[in-house]
């Protein structure tokens, strides 16, 4: 039922700028129109929050820290934030307009993507999240209703509500944050987020793409945090039969359940998923699976777009209305890996009956041949072929038991470390998985000997080159590095790492330093003594001491200090440069006449160009005006000086 007739907004002008046409969508928080910036003549989306909340200051920060954080961004897979501002009890955000459909909804209509579909919607996003990620923020709600696709194609991220800055995610109080079907074991567990959560989310969004349904189901909310603590994401290919390898190690490199084996953030995933998409064939790429509705079928036939045409729907800005997700089931394949033989044909009549009856013969030998041509052509291109079964995350046991049942053999087994299979799991077959193979033949396995994990050197007091150079030789990445004064510490060695000394990290985790900058030294002033004087006492310090180039004019003598570049108080280290500038003394300026001027008057025009002013009014005078000064009209005077001035007496 449409309710925009009867929303008060609908037909309002905001901030005498923004006329309210149509309601798109509510949520819990807020409600999402389609409006017109009435100044720029220019279609948007106005996010307006629910008047309820806007008393509690709380929902408002969270709506301004949107808009700040969103403009910080200004990524073209990012929905772009305008404008923010109150108008009587409404608090608002102006948003770019995306005509088009959420990814719920195209999943809702399409079931199952093709994989080339899903890497083509996956990678903006990580795109955009990538940006989020190195500018410091972190998203913390991403699904399929926080994906918008436009009409043209174009895939952006919205609903950044929820986002905290990097520096300022710890533990959330009150409540888990986000959509159960896509938290973070560590959200749910510890309420601590930070850029591998979005990571996680988007792993549960690929593989949504990819089978048409959610990884984890149950018919109540904690049955699914359960499994997000307790249970691995299924490899994709579980459910689509023939799904490349590639695609699944993408999908458990995204969700590894301990946040320290995934992709640091989401720029570092969408390296992996380039890479994966380069392992595929367009024949891999474009493979429709079982789970895809009859439209994504025709579509793969027909094909003129890479991502699925969206069906456009007001739900392009309904990223905070609640979406029920109806995921494909499709009947399961049944896999023979031999076929039956050809029945055998009835036996031959006795010959008396084929004397008597020639044309019966002939029909049965005609059936024998035909059945012998047709089992030797099927066992040519078939029968003497088994499908490899799909062995990814089965236990050693478990995958040869299954070689066995289809009268295939193990030619041999390679054990290699892996951050995404557990430990003692098949993370690889060759011929892979729902490849074909003759009857008789054997399948190498490579069995994940877990996480490859390193200690993280202590380098307290190292060089950093040389810590530098420690962490590669483990194999671990230097990360940031920041500077603090330390007491203790010499000056370019190292205070802090983190994670720190001892800690067990995966190969290639990035490990932040922070460096000493030696101990502190109070800068003093020097301002006002001579230039010898001052660079004796700065370089008494450990400073370094360079001049200005130029001398300006200043209340200080000439051939003084008149500026110092690092402030008397301040603190340097041992080897920083104090640029001194030398003074040629106070400008020298005329001194116009003020005789016969009020008072007031004479000293305004005197301060005006400088000078301090002194008014000398005689005993018992009752007279305003100035009768004579200090410093005689026309004469020269130093900048900041006192000129007196009198005025007349009885």
């Amino acid at each position: 039922m449409d309710t925009t007739l009867d929303d008060p907004l609908v037909g309002q002008t905001l901030d005498g700028r923004y006329r309210v046409d149509a309601r798109i969508a509510a949520g819990g928080m807020a409600t999402v129109y389609r409006a017109v910036d009435t100044r720029l003549d220019r279609v948007l989306a106005l996010k307006v929050m629910h008047p309820a909340l806007a008393a509690d200051p709380g929902f408002v920060d969270r709506f301004i820290r949107e808009a700040k954080s969103v403009a910080r961004l200004a990524h073209p897979n990012v929905v772009a934030v305008f404008d923010q501002g109150t108008h009587g009890p409404y608090t608002y955000l102006a948003m770019e307009y995306v005509s088009g459909c959420t990814l719920r909804d195209v999943l809702r209509e399409r079931g199952a993507l093709q994989p080339r579909a899903a890497l083509d919607i996956l990678e903006p996003v990580l795109a955009a999240l990538g940006a989020a990620h190195r500018a410091g923020f972190v998203h913390r709600d991403m699904k399929p209703e926080n994906v918008l696709i436009g009409d043209d194609g174009r895939v952006k991220v919205a609903d950044f509500g929820l986002v905290r800055s990097v520096d300022s995610v710890t533990n959330t109080t009150g409540s888990v944050l986000g959509t159960v079907s896509y938290l973070a074991p560590e959200q749910i567990e510890n309420g601590v987020t930070d850029t591998r959560v979005d990571v996680y989310a988007c792993g549960v969004v690929f593989y949504e793409m990819l089978t048409g349904s959610k990884p984890h189901t149950g018919t109540n909310p904690a049955q699914v945090l359960y499994q997000h603590l307790n249970e691995d994401v299924p490899p994709p290919s579980a459910a689509v039969p023939g799904l490349p390898v590639a695609l699944d190690e993408l999908v458990a490199q995204a969700t590894a359940r301990h946040p320290d084996l995934r992709p640091y953030d989401a720029a570092a995933l969408l390296g992996l998923a380039i890479g994966a998409r380069a392992q595929l064939s367009d024949s891999e790429l474009d493979a429709v699976p079982p789970q895809a509705r009859a439209s994504e079928r025709t579509a793969a036939e027909d094909r003129t777009s890479v991502i699925p045409r969206p069906v456009t729907t007001q739900a392009s800005h309904a990223s905070h209305a609640a979406h029920t997700t109806h995921a494909s089931h499709a009947e399961p394949v049944s896999h023979t890996s031999r076929l039956a033989a050809p029945p055998l044909p009835p036996a031959p009549a006795p010959a008396a009956s084929r004397i008597r009856r020639p044309g019966v013969l002939l029909v049965v030998l005609g059936v024998l041949l035909f059945l012998g041509l047709g089992t030797g052509v099927w066992y040519i291109s078939s029968g003497q072929f088994t499908k490899v079964p799909n062995l990814l995350g089965k236990t050693e046991a478990e995958a040869k038991s299954q070689l066995s049942a289809a009268g295939l053999g193990v030619k041999r087994v390679d054990r290699k470390f892996s951050a995404a299979f557990d430990k003692g799991t098949v993370m690889n077959t060759d011929p892979a998985g729902g490849k074909r193979i003759r009857g008789n033949g054997a399948v190498t396995l490579t069995i994940s000997r877990g996480p490859e994990v390193v200690v993280v050197p202590d380098l307290k007091g190292k060089p950093l080159e040389a810590a530098k150079a420690e962490l590669t030789s483990v194999g671990l990445t230097p990360g940031a590095v920041t500077q603090a004064f330390s007491q203790d510490v010499a000056q370019g060695s190292v205070i802090s790492t983190d994670p720190t000394g001892g800690q067990k990290r995966s190969l290639d985790t990035l490990v932040t330093m922070v460096v000493s900058k030696g101990r502190p030294v109070p800068v003093p002033r020097v301002t006002g003594t001579s230039l010898d004087q001052a660079r004796s006492t700065l370089e008494g310090l450990g400073l370094k001491v360079e001049t200005a180039p130029e001398e300006v004019n200043s209340p200080s003598p000439a051939g003084t200090v008149a500026n110092q570049s690092i402030g008397a108080g301040s603190q340097a280290a041992a080897g920083d440069t104090v640029t001194l500038t030398v003074s040629k003394g106070p400008r020298q300026i005329p001194v116009p006449d003020v005789t016969g001027q009020e008072a007031d008057a004479a000293r305004k025009t005197l301060e005006g160009l400088g000078f301090k002013v002194k008014v000398d009014k005689p005993f018992l005078s009752f007279s305003n005006t100035v009768d004579s000064q200090s410093v005689p009209a026309g004469q020269n005077a130093a900048e900041g000086s006192t000129i007196t001035i009198r005025t007349k007496g009885l």
